[in-house]
């Protein structure tokens, strides 16, 4: 497959890449780190589809490309993280492995299949767009709103444990003598900051999600870290019963693919590329390169942190962490100052939260506005002052949703239940429905897809298997 078709075309542009100026003065000094993880990451992904060498010259990678990397990243870490290692010692080294070598291949094939139909859609990019070029309006907004669905228990799950976490932090620091979370204006007030920041567009999200992302990423480092020299290979357990092995496995799929997904932040940064570039294969270019070398480091990152606790924690001792909800923090508070720990507590839960909710935003934002836009189109012809007051309406109306729900104090529960479901019909099915449905896609059938079907419906069926423990 080829899918830069205007490579001829590419040479003409004799390295100005179409970047806006602001881009082009801030070209990152490691682009040399980035190529020999390019490279890696290429080198361990060459089942990817496209030839890379047809490009003449590769696009500098700038702090623009450095900002996407460090949100998708951001949008895989999240705050569960710390509590994987008492997930992997109930299932597991065993069970774990079975679920990673499954779900970690699949997590890089199903978003590169789904950035790739986006890529290769006329207009902005974003997925409800794309539907509709492949398969008409009607649709477009039905698989939309799967889409929305998927992202809205992800949106409301983040703004509830924003606005409770901070008001008990404030608390418990001193710094009010009551928790604010039952007033009806804190919520107001919370969700209009966040919404604010994160309406402002990527590059303002850049400034203030970056830092607390890398800090959180150095916090699972450090904590992997902490915990070689009480490594014990005697807390590998025995391989279970086959019957057992087998539903443990289908049951730490949804888990295991949520350790390093991003999915949700692909569309953004494809329609962002888009917007910037003139050429659309350079922007391709760009979307597929921050997506192969955020995978990479969340793969060798999150393995490396989930291994060494592994190797560190029995599973009585998970099971007592389970019954006493005792996540990874706690663990390694056994071996390092309390203070400390507190610390990182406290840091890795607020950035973690605040920054996936940065990065679930912008494809919320953009999911809404593309089945907005999709009934809108039908009417009336819209310019884009019509598009600017739209995204601004819009953002008012996720602010006042955002704080219903959180008057209403509904739970997530139902939507966190459904979700699996709904992610392997709307990031796994729909595309590989679009590459065997649509002739222009044709390029992209192959074992990857079936693979990513395959492991869709593993994922629409997997929380069935509950009952079964």
């Amino acid at each position: 497959m080829d899918l830069f078709p205007c490579a001829e075309h590419v040479k003409s542009l004799k390295g100005a890449w179409c970047c806006s100026k602001a881009d082009d003065a801030l070209v990152i000094p490691v682009n040399s780190i980035i190529t020999i993880i390019d490279g890696i990451g290429f080198f361990m992904l060459s089942v990817v589809n496209y030839r890379e060498e047809k490009l003449l010259e590769k696009p500098p990678f700038t702090s623009y490309d450095f900002g996407w990397l460090v949100l998708c990243i951001g949008m895989a870490i999240g705050s569960g993280i710390v509590f994987m290692p008492v997930q992997l010692g109930l299932k597991g080294l065993w069970v774990f492995l079975v679920a990673v070598i499954l779900s970690y291949p699949a997590v890089y094939h199903l978003q590169s299949l789904l950035l790739r139909t986006l890529i290769n859609s006329e207009g902005g990019g974003d997925y409800t767009g794309a539907v509709s070029y492949y398969l008409g309006k009607n649709w477009g907004v039905a698989l939309g709103c799967v889409y929305f669905i998927m992202l809205l228990s992800g949106i409301v799950t983040y703004a509830s444990t924003v606005a409770h976490d901070s008001a008990s932090y404030l608390q418990t620091f001193g710094l009010i003598d009551r928790s604010l979370v039952n007033e009806w204006w804190y919520g107001l007030v919370v969700m209009t900051v966040l919404v604010a920041i994160s309406s402002q567009g990527e590059r303002l999200i850049f400034k203030v999600a970056g830092p607390m992302i890398m800090i959180k990423f150095g916090i699972v480092v450090v904590l992997a870290l902490i915990m070689i020299p009480h490594w014990d290979f005697s807390n590998v357990v025995a391989f279970p019963e086959v019957g057992i092995f087998f539903r443990d496995v289908l049951l730490t799929l949804p888990f295991a693919l949520s350790s390093i997904i991003f999915v949700q932040i692909l569309s953004p940064m494809n329609v962002a590329f888009k917007s910037i570039e003139r050429d659309w294969c350079v922007a391709a270019y760009r979307s597929i390169r921050v997506n192969r070398i955020a995978y990479v480091i969340l793969v060798v990152a999150v393995l490396f942190f989930a291994l060494s606790f592994s190797f560190s924690v029995s599973k009585n001792e998970a099971e007592i962490a389970l019954k006493q909800n005792i996540s990874a923090l706690a663990i390694a508070a056994k071996v390092m100052p309390g203070a400390g720990i507190q610390v990182m507590s406290v840091m890795l839960n607020v950035f973690a939260i605040v920054s996936a909710f940065f990065g679930i935003y912008l494809g919320f934002h953009e999911a809404l506005k593309g089945i907005v836009l999709n009934l809108l189109s039908r009417r009336f012809n819209l310019g884009a002052n019509d598009t600017r007051r739209l995204a601004i309406a819009l953002s008012v109306t996720i602010v006042a949703f955002l704080w219903g729900w959180l008057l209403g104090g509904f739970s997530t529960l139902l939507l966190i239940q459904v979700v699996g479901p709904i992610f392997g019909v709307a990031t796994c099915l729909v595309p590989c429905y679009l590459v065997y449905k649509i002739d222009g896609l044709s390029h992209l059938r192959g074992k990857a897809a079936c693979y990513v079907f395959a492991y869709g419906v593993l994922l629409i069926v997997s929380p069935f298997f509950k009952f079964l423990e």
